[in-house]
């Protein structure tokens, strides 16, 4: 493997914004003249259409695990969980490469190329999350999606691995010791903070300084709807809960043009953002005298609801959505075990690419979303970390003589102190 030390990489401005306050952030360090690609979207397709059947099976199990909700609600993100899934399957070889392309359904090539068309695709959108105002999400949609990777600046760092995440993923790596918690972890939490637009504050896994290496996603999205919901037309009305307890949530009105559809056991609306983006709303068929349908579809009948409603013509429908604002958290180390990924979480040789000897010990990820008449508020932050198994190579020693020291001059075949003295003041 051909590695290189990412210490070597550090300049000084980087490292001094590691010891900077809490919400600064670390200097972005890159492959050495390597620049990200252009690709051509149309050119992947099949790529393309293969990862959104992925997302939708990873957001089944995520549904399924259901996190740390609270009351039955789930909010979580297939995109950031696979974005960060397809870049540690870049590092990967072996069985582990083999168990992830058949687990998760990854295309068998161009596996990179096409998510930086992907990436490229949601860049259109593009923006500060920082000068969103959530009151009134912006008609220009924005879609922030960042990748970052920290790592231990002793250890070894594959060279191709960060070659590829800088060329397909817009990626670099930010040069840490994981050992100093006080200046790392502000530092990756403030990565967190600025590209969630201060919606999720901190990285969702717990801060372990065993850790070498540390894989970040995130995903912000704000964007107001076609038609906003006036709020004069909010009001309490009945909701039945999964329990089937009957509640009273504000709930708003609107009757517009938006995609309709309907299969065995659902009927589902796109219901529009002002540009680029539709909220996809999948109703199960109620039993008669049986309470509410479990909201809960299998990756086959969802894959079914998306061909349905991409093919399907607007017309206008009266729809009427109750207001929500939720949050979770998930571990996916348990998620991505019950999907069959156990060779991937546990391997000591397949992600050498990476860094030697490396393991997974720690995956996650926090979302939140805001639902409201003037339109969506969303972020997410997708977690993998792992740490070499083998010893780290032990930084320089180094020693600094800025105060009074002792010295000799030593003969070293007798050991006899010629000289000896002490420096209080070498004026």
């Amino acid at each position: 493997m051909k590695t290189f030390r990412v210490a070597r990489m550090a300049t000084a401005g980087a490292l001094a914004a590691l010891t900077a306050c809490a919400v600064s952030s670390p200097g972005l360090l890159k492959a050495d003249g390597v620049e990200r690609v252009s690709v051509d979207r149309a050119a992947y397709d099949p790529e393309l259409e293969a990862f959104r059947a992925s997302a939708i099976a990873l957001g089944v199990e995520l549904l399924a695990d259901g996190g740390e909700g609270t009351n039955g609600n789930v909010v979580s993100s297939p995109g950031s969980l696979l974005i960060a899934l397809t870049m540690l399957r870049s590092g990967a070889s072996g069985e582990t490469a083999t168990e992830m392309d058949s687990v998760l359904s990854l295309p068998a090539e161009n596996r990179d190329e096409a998510m930086n068309a992907l990436l490229s695709s949601l860049e259109k959108f593009d923006g500060d999350p920082g000068s969103v105002d959530e009151e009134n999400p912006p008609r220009k949609p924005v879609m922030h999606a960042a990748n970052g990777l920290f790592v231990d600046k002793n250890v070894p760092t594959g060279e191709a691995y960060l070659d590829t995440l800088a060329r397909h993923y817009g990626a670099g790596v930010y040069p840490v010791d994981f050992r100093d918690e006080p200046t790392t972890k502000p530092a990756m939490d403030a990565w967190v903070d600025r590209n969630t637009g201060g919606r999720i504050k901190q990285a969702p896994a717990k801060y372990d300084p065993r850790n070498t290496f540390s894989l970040l996603n995130s995903l912000y999205f704000a964007a107001a709807w076609s038609e906003p919901f006036d709020p004069d037309d909010t009001s309490d009305l009945p909701f039945t809960t999964a329990e089937g307890a009957e509640i009273a949530v504000p709930a708003m009105h609107k009757a517009l043009e938006m995609k309709y559809a309907e299969g065995r056991g659902w009927r589902g609306v796109d219901l529009p953002y002002a540009e680029g983006f539709v909220m996809r709303l999948v109703l199960p068929e109620a039993a008669p005298d049986a309470g509410p349908a479990p909201a809960t579809f299998d990756a086959g009948r969802l894959n079914e609801v998306a061909v349905a409603l991409d093919s399907a013509s607007p017309q206008a429908v009266q729809i009427q959505l109750p207001r929500w604002d939720h949050k979770c958290n998930f571990d996916l180390r348990k998620v991505l075990g019950t999907m069959g990924l156990q060779k991937t979480l546990n391997t000591t040789e397949d992600f050498n690419a990476i860094q030697p000897e490396m393991v997974i010990t720690q995956a996650a990820q926090a979302a939140n979303i805001t639902v409201a008449e003037k339109g969506t508020i969303a972020a997410a932050v997708t977690q993998i970390n792992g740490r070499v198994t083998s010893a780290p190579a032990q930084p320089e020693l180094t020693i600094d003589f800025d105060r009074p020291f002792h010295y000799q001059i030593v003969h070293v075949e007798t050991g006899l102190p010629l000289f000896m003295g002490t420096v209080a003041d070498p004026r």
